[in-house]
């Protein structure tokens, strides 16, 4: 929930500093890794229509597996943050209620007896290649017409910056009475970047590309958030 409410309220806070902080001064993840970083191998998302509990017809969803391997020199926990951003700025979590039907559904289809529900692949990350865990990340479909969209993904790297003014005092997260509630922490997350040049007609059938339907974006970048 503390991740959460960041996240929420991280853009409000630094426009509302904008006029004081220029671009060049918001935080960028260092050049060279600071501290411990976990890596992270990924397919492109696909979409997948399962039937589910509850539902009169199948249920279309999104999903992302992974690997993610621990070569940081220690034992590290992975607490693993997907978070798909639409592209009308919509934030979605992922593994939220997601029914053990779509998990399985999942692991027929990409045929990969390793792969583990995201309730069971937090925790503990040994060392090594041998180590890897795998896993997937899953969203209910947010939109028939998915356009450009963004996944960011948490929980790889220890590096964070506690963000302050110009003054060089802490700012703090509020709530919406104004009330202080934590330190504004940004962490270091990978953002994931795809666009799908079709539309609703034959949804799930379309090329999901990576990159930003524009020039010179980037697939994969790390940011501060």
């Amino acid at each position: 929930m503390r991740r959460r409410i960041v996240s929420l309220l991280t853009l409000a806070l630094l426009v509302a500093c904008a006029d004081r902080v220029s671009a060049g001064d918001y935080p960028k993840p260092s050049v060279y890794p600071v501290s411990w970083e976990l890596k992270f191998e990924h397919s492109i998302p696909r979409r997948i229509i399962v039937d589910v509990p509850g539902s009169k017809s199948p249920v279309a969803y999104w999903y992302m597996s992974y690997t993610v391997t621990n070569n940081s020199g220690e034992e590290q926990v992975f607490l693993p943050d997907f978070q798909m951003v639409s592209d009308d700025g919509k934030v979605y979590r992922s593994d939220r209620s997601i029914p053990i039907q779509v998990f399985n559904a999942i692991k027929a289809r990409e045929k990969n007896k390793f792969l583990e529900p995201p309730t069971k692949i937090t925790g503990e990350i040994r060392l090594g290649d041998a180590e890897a865990r795998e896993g997937v990340a899953i969203w209910p479909e947010p939109k028939a017409r998915m356009g450009a969209f963004k996944i960011f993904v948490g929980g790889l790297s220890g590096e964070f910056v506690q963000m302050k003014d110009p003054d060089g005092k802490q700012i703090m997260v509020k709530d919406a009475s104004g009330k202080e509630l934590e330190p504004l922490i940004l962490r270091k997350t990978l953002e994931l970047n795809y666009h799908i040049n079709g539309d609703e007609v034959f949804p799930g059938e379309d090329v999901v590309s990576e990159g930003e339907n524009r020039i010179g974006a980037n697939a994969e970048v790390w940011v501060m958030r």
